[in-house]
């Protein structure tokens, strides 16, 4: 019973390991680490510090999600964020709530 147990934990970290390794991967693929990285700020905030300040809106996923798609400006700084046009908006959820795990 133990080792069954076990087995379905070790899955469940697997899993969840896998799911944000894969939201890593579209954040390269969709070039978002040019401006952010998890950790550090570069020409846009950290990661981990967009999750920090959204983390208790209602609605930070799809308000991010906006955000991605749309761009922003004046939020961090004046160094504005383009809109992001060519993630789809599949993929613009998958990495807010990515983002939204960091913090």
């Amino acid at each position: 019973m133990k080792t069954a147990w076990l087995g379905t934990f070790a899955a469940s970290a697997l899993l969840v390991a896998g799911y944000a390794q894969a939201d890593a991967d579209l954040a390269k693929k969709n070039n978002c680490i040019a401006c952010h990285q998890v950790e550090t700020k570069v020409v846009g905030p950290a990661l981990k510090d967009i999750a920090a300040k959204y983390a208790d809106k209602d609605d930070a996923a799809t308000y991010l999600a906006g955000k991605i798609k749309g761009g922003s400006s004046g939020v961090w700084g004046q160094i504005p964020m383009p809109p992001n046009v060519n993630v789809s908006d599949a993929d613009a959820k998958a990495l807010a709530d990515w983002i939204l795990t960091l913090k």
